[in-house]
């Protein structure tokens, strides 16, 4: 087999994975307002693709042909487009469908044509209050360019003004920024159905009170349209300017960056079209997609439920760990056994207590956190500056670079520093994408610390939709390296040596290679060898290569991939030991697990590392061991419940063909459900333990 088929392209692997977000909303069994967010998701990943991804792709190509080079890059894209068209193909059945089975239950998604005369008057007094007030045309004439108005995350009206045979054109921001997207329209008395419109339709429906009174035309229309840009367009690197500096300067040049993707409603007249692409500079490398009257889909995501309980997914409320229950604060559950979380089934609330408890605590001397993606009104970030005027040492490091959330952690540097917190912009050339908090205390004559290490980010509001595990741990080995952690955060070139954490890019791929290997010996002398590898994306060639090698030696490899996956298993004497599944639901699973059989005595890690390139050399990330002995059961028996699941789990295979896991005989094991009741009876069995435990003091006393 050629090497060249030892590795999927991560583009066309990414667009899988975006298939399978998209086989949700086709899912008759899952509820229909959930599978109209699913349309929403599945849009707004492929925004996040044309941003990332495809525009990568076409820098390879500028830079291929600048300098001569191949051209299988422009073969990729080829494929890419192919794919992407495909998909849309398939999205826009999918909506007409999801639109129909709504209007089946009474609840109506009209346009502008389909009001009544009382809705109309309705629409027309809600657009003069609440809409005209966020209008303002851009005209596009010869000398404007348009490319310096025109927002990334915003859907547009392009306007055609029709006098004679003469057209001018304007485009027509829908200001979803300022105003909902979804408007319920009253309804006559006694009809029992709900009808909702888009803010983009009300626009098309007043368009006249726009332009009329201001412009002489006979006749106007309206096309919807969209640009996508490239995310990473040439941030600039001045020495003399400060990274908060560059970040901003960044997000400026970001808005003015070239275009990657032009969506635009078919029925645009082809000499506005022709306009558009002139004046947006659209290459022949760059996605021109004719699409329908609706874009910026992202929005479905909250599309509002009007109907009945069931069009949606039955609530599982996240619970409270056990584990803290019976101390008089966290500090005493910490220091009496290691603790773990799992977002969502558990609540975030147990980490925005530590900080708060922390930031008051006469005990505490200092707090350090890293912060890769915060909420906007976070209560974490706010009890540490609660911290700083209780006298607290507060470090907080920021990731400036944190894609699409660069302008929020700005917003906090500033008011961290404002507040007197001690912030530091990490490593230059690196992104921080550790998920590290550190708790020093002084007890008695002891200082004592206490560490989050976690695979997910500290953010109230994703930890209520993101799987992912974090370990709260007093464990002076892991504490102290957590503690070195900052310090090479603070000096990169200072030694330091790690013996527990694996941190990139100090350790990361050595010690990676050294459980592959581990295992390798085992298989190799006779005995039963087994990974477990629980990933968002695996792309790493060397990786992929160490993991071909052990299956080559006959380890057993089982792997859940969300994402991104390059690896192709089921070669025969590469990869024949490999299977690989994906889980998509209504949960984003996103923790890093590593599970190895370690001949009976099985090791476990979680991290917050993918298996890709940038995460193991460019990053800083750090994967803790799993030390106490029930708390690696738990992961192992949740991940392991995950491998039965016959609902949701699809195989990833070399044709990228999506396939769900074939159930046969097996009964249906739906995994997250699965896992919420399993740690409900692990909750249920830690209280029951703890009550006797009381009871038996009580008897004692």
């Amino acid at each position: 087999m050629s090497a060249e088929k030892l590795y999927l392209d991560k583009e066309l692997s990414w667009l899988s994975f975006n298939e399978r977000v998209l086989q949700e909303a086709a899912d008759k069994s899952v509820p229909l307002i959930e599978r109209i967010r699913f349309l929403g998701i599945f849009s707004n990943n492929l925004d996040e693709f044309y941003k990332v991804r495809f525009a990568d792709v076409k820098r390879r190509i500028v830079i291929n042909s600048e300098q001569g080079g191949n051209n299988s890059a422009k073969h990729l894209l080829s494929k890419m487009q192919s794919k992407a068209f495909k998909l849309n193909q398939d999205f826009d059945n999918l909506y007409n469908e999801l639109i129909l089975e709504m209007a089946r239950r009474r609840i109506f998604l009209v346009n502008e044509t389909q009001l009544d005369e009382n809705q109309q008057r309705w629409i027309a007094n809600y657009f003069r209050d609440q809409v005209l007030p966020h209008i303002t045309p851009l005209l596009m004439k010869d000398d404007i360019d348009v490319m310096q108005f025109l927002k990334d995350e915003y859907a547009y009206i392009a306007v055609d003004l029709k006098k004679g045979t003469d057209s001018k054109y304007a485009l027509v921001e829908i200001p979803t920024d300022q105003l909902p997207r979804f408007v319920l329209v009253p309804e006559a008395k006694g009809k029992r159905r709900k009808t909702i419109i888009l803010l983009d339709n009300i626009i098309r429906f007043c368009l006249n009170d726009i332009f009329s009174g201001f412009f002489d035309y006979d006749s106007l229309s309206g096309y919807a349209m969209k640009m996508t840009r490239d995310a990473e367009y040439d941030l600039s690197h001045e020495v003399e300017y400060s990274l908060l500096e560059q970040m901003s300067e960044g997000l400026s040049q970001r808005l003015s960056a070239m275009p990657v993707r032009f969506v635009y409603e078919r029925e645009m007249p082809s000499e506005m079209l022709k306009f558009l692409c002139d004046k947006l500079k659209i290459s022949h490398y760059d996605s021109l997609l004719p699409g329908s009257r609706y874009h910026n889909f992202k929005d479905f995501i909250g599309f509002p439920n009007l109907g009945r309980d069931y069009l949606e997914n039955k609530p599982l409320p996240p619970m409270r760990c056990a584990d803290f229950e019976g101390y008089a604060n966290s500090f005493d559950a910490i220091r009496d056994k290691d603790i773990l979380l799992y977002y969502p089934y558990h609540q975030f609330d147990h980490i925005t207590e530590l900080v708060r408890q922390a930031s008051f605590d006469p005990k505490v001397i200092s707090i350090k956190i890293n912060i890769y993606r915060v909420a906007k009104d976070s209560r974490l970030m706010n009890s540490l500056v609660d911290a700083v005027h209780n006298g607290k040492r507060v470090v907080v490091v920021v990731e400036l670079q944190a894609r699409f959330d660069e302008e929020a952690n700005i917003e906090w540097s500033k008011i961290l520093t404002e507040a007197g917190v001690q912030v530091i912009f990490g490593v230059p050339g690196m992104k921080i994408h550790s998920k590290l908090l550190l708790i020093s205390r002084k007890e008695g004559d002891e200082f004592v610390r206490y560490a989050h290490i976690g695979t997910g980010n500290f953010h109230e509001k994703t930890a209520r939709i993101y799987t992912d595990f974090a370990l709260l741990t007093a464990d002076k080995e892991l504490t102290n390296e957590v503690r070195n952690v900052f310090g090479y955060i603070e000096n990169p070139f200072r030694p330091v040596k790690f013996n527990h954490l694996i941190v990139s890019p100090r350790n990361s791929r050595t010690q990676l290679y050294r459980i592959i290997d581990s295992e390798i010996a085992n298989a190799k002398a006779g005995k039963k060898a087994q990974i477990k590898l629980k990933v968002n994306n695996l792309v790493d060639k060397g990786l992929i290569n160490k993991l071909y090698g052990a299956s080559a030696a006959g380890v057993k490899v089982d792997m859940i991939i969300r994402g991104m996956c390059s690896l192709v298993p089921g070669v025969e004497g590469v990869s024949d030991n490999i299977r690989i599944i994906s889980i998509v639901d209504r949960y984003l699973e996103h923790p890093r697990v590593i599970i190895t059989h370690n001949d009976g005595d099985p090791q476990v890690w979680i991290s917050s590392a993918d298996w890709m390139t940038r995460n193991i050399d460019y990053r800083i990330e750090v994967a803790t061991p799993i030390r106490d002995t029930r708390l690696k059961q738990r992961i192992i028996d949740i991940i392991n419940i995950q491998f039965t699941d016959t609902v949701k789990a699809r195989l990833i295979d070399k044709e990228m063909s999506n396939t769900y896991v074939d159930r046969g005989n097996k009964k249906k094991v739906r995994s997250q459900i699965a896992i919420y009741d399993y740690l409900k009876n692990v909750e249920k069995q830690t209280r029951s333990k703890l009550k006797n435990k009381e009871e038996t003091n009580e008897s004692t006393l």
